[in-house]
């Protein structure tokens, strides 16, 4: 296995906020806690220890033992489930939706790079343990988001009616995708444990969450991954006081929107608060909680309370109460002892919305990290790329200025008119200076001509580059064919592929080879060619 890797910045898919992110540019140090290097979680370990309580720990560790109960795993991810007892473990988490069969590639990228920076960190500091955590996100119900996954050009889609919570929801329909996907493997020792893993996952569970539970766990238990499953009564619990505080404070409201004002003068915004941020959680039922004419409701429904029967169903049923995307990064930092929250580009973007409530409600605010991107291609990709002069940084530019770069290089003309520009400028230049001396009128019409035989100029480069793509056709097939295998409709290969296409190539050796090349701390987008 080969790697290369360029900067983030230079690949044109990432936000001037998480660029800037990385720069480490003074302007965004007030929305983050500390940067993620390895020498500051030292003192991140300092301030999650003195803040998370022994309780929290026997809770979570209960409540995690209890979800693993009927599922077999490692002896490492038992023993990780256990160290967190112990005062001096601290998880590493990121989280995702429940995509069908994993949904795209970076699914596997945001869990490798919890796992690779836990190992990391006990190198560094051993006399800690570190555990990485994936947070499944059981309360979403935007199942349209999660119900298909992209197989070699198609998508493998699960129909079905859904409401509230897509953890709970029933697997029913899953047969007949199972059947198609199925036929689409083909015949190989690779393609029969992809089968099964779907089969065992998707066939033989009651709901989502555990499908998910079980599929996460299959791919990662030789790893020590804990996975946690937060629509859990004894957890929420440990969270009522801040969702109490939420719904007679709207204090993530006022603190949200602060930050907004400032961090919108340079930045666009990921998401807008609620006054109340907050969903009630039943069967098939999750809505958003409002409070109206001083009465909490619970809308498209009949539920409603006043201020001391809303106390009263908190107290009651805190498993009803469901935290929204502003209230779900605080409800993992106080159940979790978390040191960092690893997400993509556009996680990280809320999370930086967020500093000020944490500071508010006095609880720690995790270390952010940018999860590992990666491109992978095949040695016959690599080799064709080779033999076309494509480079890495060719295949990052948009689809117009990919083809127009490479018919310039390839061309046999030169399509390039900047000097006859150069010159057509100096020229302007002395009649500018002419006009300046005699007729200062003149200037007006000299500039027009100046652009009138510019655009003309542009124009004819413009022709004769339409020509050679028409005269290259064949050449630019080429390179375009290839950019499209490896940025399937013009985005990034880990947003649309799924894990199965390459599993089906590399088999077992997949996920180890990510293990072995993915670097948490290193900001720079990873090209491997397997």
């Amino acid at each position: 296995m080969q790697q290369k890797s360029i900067p983030f910045h230079k690949t044109g898919y990432f936000s001037s906020l998480i660029c800037d992110y990385l720069a480490e540019k003074e302007n965004l140090s007030q929305f983050y806690n500390r940067f993620p290097s390895v020498e500051n979680f030292k003192s991140q370990i300092e301030e999650k220890r003195g803040a998370f309580k022994v309780q929290s720990r026997t809770v979570l560790t209960h409540a995690i033992q209890n979800q693993y109960n009927n599922l077999e795993t490692s002896e490492q991810t038992l023993q990780n489930i256990e160290s967190l007892l112990l005062e001096n473990t601290f998880t590493i988490t990121t989280g995702h939706q429940l995509n069908l069969f994993t949904g795209p590639l970076y699914f596997l990228y945001k869990i490798v790079s919890a796992i690779n920076l836990s190992k990391e960190l006990k190198e560094t500091y051993p006399e800690y343990n570190f555990v990485p955590v994936y947070w499944m996100a059981t309360e979403d119900h935007d199942f349209d988001e999660i119900n298909y996954f992209n197989f070699k050009g198609r998508k493998v889609q699960w129909n079905r009616a859904s409401e509230g919570a897509v953890g709970e929801l029933s697997l029913e329909g899953l047969e007949d995708v199972f059947n198609l996907y199925s036929k689409a493997l083909g015949i190989s020792k690779n393609a029969d444990y992809l089968r099964d893993l779907f089969n065992n996952a998707y066939l033989k569970h009651t709901n989502l969450a555990d499908a998910t539970r079980y599929l996460a766990n299959a791919l990662f238990k030789d790893y020590g991954l804990v996975i946690i499953d937060a629509n859990d009564t004894d957890l929420k619990k440990q969270f009522a006081p801040y969702i109490e505080d939420e719904l007679l404070n709207q204090t993530a409201f006022k603190s949200v929107s602060g930050t907004n004002k400032t961090l919108s003068k340079a930045y666009s915004i990921q998401v807008n608060p609620r006054e109340i941020n907050v969903f009630y959680l039943k069967e098939n039922l999750r809505e958003r909680i409002v409070f109206e004419d001083d009465v909490y409701k619970v809308l498209n429904t009949e539920i409603n309370w006043n201020k001391n029967d809303m106390q009263k169903e908190l107290l009651e049923h805190p498993e009803r109460f469901s935290p929204n995307v502003i209230m779900r990064p605080l409800y993992q930092e106080v159940i979790l002892p978390n040191l960092c929250y690893i997400g993509g580009g556009g996680e990280l973007a809320y999370w930086f919305q967020l500093k000020q409530f944490f500071n508010t409600v006095d609880v720690p605010f995790p270390i952010l990290l940018l999860r590992n991107s990666v491109l992978i291609q095949t040695k016959q990709q690599a080799d064709k790329l080779k033999k076309l002069n494509v480079s890495n940084e060719d295949l990052f530019l948009k689809r117009d200025a990919f083809i127009n770069k490479k018919v310039r290089q390839i061309s046999n003309i030169d399509i390039d008119f900047s000097p006859q520009k150069t010159h057509l400028e100096a020229q302007f230049k002395e009649l500018f200076a002419l006009a300046e001396q005699t007729d200062k009128s003149f200037i007006g019409a000299v500039k027009a001509q100046e652009v009138k035989q510019l655009k003309g100029l542009e124009h004819l480069e413009k022709r004769l580059l339409k020509a050679q793509k028409k005269t290259l056709a064949d050449q630019v097939s080429r390179i375009t064919g290839l950019q499209e295998q490896l940025f399937p409709s013009q985005s990034l290969q880990e947003r649309n592929t799924n894990f199965s296409e390459f599993y089906l190539e590399y088999g077992q050796e997949l996920i180890p080879n990510l293990i072995k090349n993915l670097e948490p701390l290193k900001d720079e987008f990873l090209i491997l060619n397997l």
